[in-house]
């Protein structure tokens, strides 16, 4: 039986008839009494255009919410003035207390200034959020000379305090969204209201709005996905009206923000997805739905939930590249091709095209293996011939001369030069040592099942054959090139060794100390014909050979967007906990949801400001627990209707409450759960988008409960619950009150506020 069907007859042989309407098993519970003024899920909309939503023609259908007497727009509006007035005195509130880098300010605010200077950058994150702050920063006419080390004073130059209040103003939208969202998904007045002023004195996501960090944008634009959500919900039997397209619309808006302030966000879009998915399978499950209705159904889904998303997305990095167009610290993140397009680039100014007689560095397409070098110290084992490695920093080391083959000679003026092409044999000997490129059926030193490489000869006199590499070109990415030549930045290609038949190969591990914890490489001989097996020449110098042309040393901004966002993904990869080194900042998902641990967010002097990053407890304590009995309680009463048992009188009233329950607690458990898979070191503000629909899952179910209990939704139990929570939250959030505001007295003055032992705010010894 589904979930969504009422049992109609009993079960065994002798059990087939039909049972009269309302009911019960002996032995069961009746069914509440229930009347359409006193149900939670009434307000549907405050707009007059939901009248026609009333006209219900399948049990499906009467999921919708129908419009509450309760509800007045007046209403609606001075609860949304009033949060988003309590919310920006709790933002902006002595904001500027602290002249100093406070925690990851030091980071995101020093990438906002490299857009202010236009210099390249490289981060784990979208860039969006840091635009912002970029933008904030030179709406200061901030000159991007303030490195903005962590810790530091903040100089009379750096309007800081613009700055945070401009961060600031995503966190106030908070409280209000959460507000509306409530009101779309049909709650009460009541609920609605608490559900805002648990967002809004929460002391967690108030102190983390309060900062020139990325989490309020974040927070803001998950905020917008759910909102967004939640209005293409009300509207759901709808479709295809104006509301719903509005709604729709803002939904891919708000995920393509979301994506493109930080990849968490795409938390957000899986729960977008998943709500998308089941009621196009419901759609799908209606016989009145045409094939043609159905299929335009899916058309602007797919436009606007993943079109309109990967538009935006896409465009944040339009504008990334376009704003940072200077060399600077993240270009070696970046392959050869792209930086040589960035102002002040070592790699502008080289001839294109590669000859024999050539100077040349050549650049792994293996992320961190660098340029091929070798320096005179030799293996200590194996051919014990000179090292061959891979180097990321500029050095003569990585310099090599591209030569013909042993007995073979080339021209050496600007009429006899010769240039390499696709399928030519050549040498490379390195310039300051003279030795081949060289390779044999000699284990590798790191990776045992592949040949080393080595340095060997003087040149010419020693001739092995052993010396001797073939050019394979794999991708060209330069234009009017029939004749297939090398080409500087622009040609991909491998070394495939004649002799082993093997190619030229970084295999993305280190050597030992006794090569300097250098890049291995090796002739890989079963031929893994992967990035790592690509190289390209970075610097070129001939002086026989013309300079290139402005324009033909550029890459295109597909591949630079797809270059950048695997970096991205290596160094979130790469973001692993140290099991040896102990990290103060850093927590576990399990202690999230308990307020294990808090964390000091700068230095801890007496004299100084400081602030700690804890939640309001009745906030974070009871919403742990909403969301865990919330499943339970869902599962009591699966179990009984299973059994025929029917607790609820209208069929409306639990399948509401299925997707209420599915888009709030979804939504925490989405934006939770998938920490304990990521092997990447946590923090506590991981868990603030979770918090977020943790805090409004717990004002809803408090409510729905108290509807259950008391059979209304406005009787005075429930409002007296309501508002006692709501009283709570806000005495907790005064006591807590110094920690998110900042104080500048010693810590052990707040050991009253110390109500647990894990808690840091103090050191013992002091």
């Amino acid at each position: 039986m589904s979930l969504f069907e009422q049992s109609e007859t009993g079960s065994g042989p002798n059990r087939s008839t039909k049972k009269t309407a309302g009911a019960s098993k002996p032995g069961s519970l009746p069914p509440p009494k229930y009347s359409e003024k006193d149900s939670l899920f009434t307000s549907d909309s405050l707009d007059n255009d939901n009248v026609t939503s009333r006209q219900e023609k399948t049990p499906r259908s009467t999921a919708v919410s129908r419009q509450s007497n309760e509800w007045q727009p007046s209403q609606y509006w001075v609860h949304i003035a009033v949060l988003t007035v309590f919310s920006a005195i709790t933002r902006f509130y002595k904001i500027g207390l602290s002249n100093r880098v406070i925690f990851d300010e030091a980071h995101h605010m020093g990438f906002g200034g490299k857009y202010v200077n236009h210099t390249f950058y490289h981060d784990v994150h979208p860039p969006l959020a840091k635009m912002l702050i970029g933008l904030s920063e030179a709406l200061t006419g901030f000159d991007g000379s303030f490195d903005f080390k962590s810790g530091s004073r903040f100089p009379a130059n750096v309007n800081y305090t613009f700055m945070r209040l401009f961060n600031a103003s995503f966190g106030v939208t908070l409280a209000p969204m959460a507000y509306a969202t409530m009101v779309s998904l049909g709650c009460s007045p009541n609920a609605a209201l608490l559900a805002g002023l648990l967002v809004c004195f929460d002391n967690a996501l108030c102190t983390i709005s309060r900062f020139a960090l990325l989490d309020a944008m974040l927070l803001c634009f998950t905020a917008m996905s759910v909102l967004s959500l939640a209005g293409l919900y009300k509207y759901r039997n709808r479709p295809f009206s104006a509301a719903w397209f509005k709604w729709l619309l803002a939904t891919g808006v708000s995920l393509g923000l979301v994506a493109s302030a930080k990849w968490v966000g795409f938390l957000a879009v899986g729960l977008v997805g998943l709500y998308t998915l089941y009621e196009l399978y419901d759609i799908f499950g209606q016989q009145e739905v045409g094939v043609v209705s159905h299929l335009w159904h899916w058309v602007t889904r797919v436009v606007a939930l993943v079109a309109i998303p990967v538009a935006i997305y896409m465009l944040c990095f339009v504008v990334h590249f376009n704003l940072l167009y200077k060399s600077g610290p993240g270009d070696a993140e970046m392959d050869s091709l792209f930086q040589a397009g960035l102002q002040g680039s070592g790699l502008q100014n080289q001839p294109l095209d590669v000859a024999y007689g050539s100077k040349i560095t050549l650049k792994s397409a293996h992320p961190g293996a660098g340029l091929l070098h070798s320096h005179t110290d030799a293996y200590p084992d194996g051919s014990k011939q000179q090292q061959i490695t891979g180097y990321s920093h500029k050095d003569t080391n990585n310099d090599w001369i591209v030569k013909k083959i042993h007995g073979q000679s080339f021209g050496n003026t600007t009429e006899t030069i010769e240039f390499v092409k696709n399928g030519d044999i050549v040498r490379l000997v390195h310039e300051r040592t003279s030795r081949n490129l060289h390779s044999h059926s000699v284990a590798g030193h790191v990776s045992k099942r592949d040949w080393e490489v080595s340095g060997y000869g003087i040149d010419g006199t020693y001739p092995d054959a052993n010396d001797h590499w073939r050019v394979e070109v794999v991708e060209e990415l330069s234009k009017n090139n029939p004749e297939r030549r090398l080409r500087t930045l622009a040609t991909r290609f491998r070394l495939r060794h004649v002799n082993q038949n093997c190619v030229l190969r970084a295999t993305g591990k280190s050597l030992p100390q006794w090569a300097w914890r250098q890049a291995e490489m090796v002739c890989d001989r079963r031929n893994h014909l992967d990035e790592n097996t690509i190289w390209n020449v970075e610097n070129h110098v001939n002086p026989l050979l013309p300079l290139a042309k402005s324009g033909q040393l550029k890459s295109s901004f597909l591949r630079n967007f797809v270059r950048l966002n695997l970096a991205m993904a290596r160094s979130n990869n790469a973001l692993t906990p140290d099991k040896d080194k102990f990290d103060a900042l850093s927590s576990s998902p399990q202690d999230w949801p308990i307020m294990r641990l808090g964390m000091r967010m700068c230095g801890w002097e007496d004299g100084e400001v400081k602030f700690w990053l804890i939640g309001n407890p009745v906030v974070w304590l009871l919403s742990t627990l909403a969301v865990v009995l919330g499943p339970i309680q869902m599962l009591y009463y699966v179990v009984r209707r299973q059994r025929g048992v029917c607790d609820f009188a209208r069929q409306s009233e639990w399948e509401t409450h299925l997707y209420v329950s599915g888009i709030l607690w979804g939504g925490w458990a989405l934006h939770y759960l998938p920490f304990y898979a990521m092997g990447r070191v946590t923090y506590q503000h991981h868990y603030f988008p979770a918090l977020y629909f943790a805090a409004m899952y717990l004002a809803y179910f408090v409510e729905w409960n108290g509807r259950r209990i008391a059979g209304t939704a406005s009787s005075p139990s429930t409002r007296a619950a309501l508002l006692a929570l709501g009283i709570a939250a806000i005495a907790n959030f005064l006591y807590f009150a110094p920690f998110t505001f900042g104080f500048d007295y010693p810590a052990k003055d707040l050991a009253s506020r110390k109500w647990f032992s894990s808690w840091n705010i103090y050191d013992a010894a002091k």
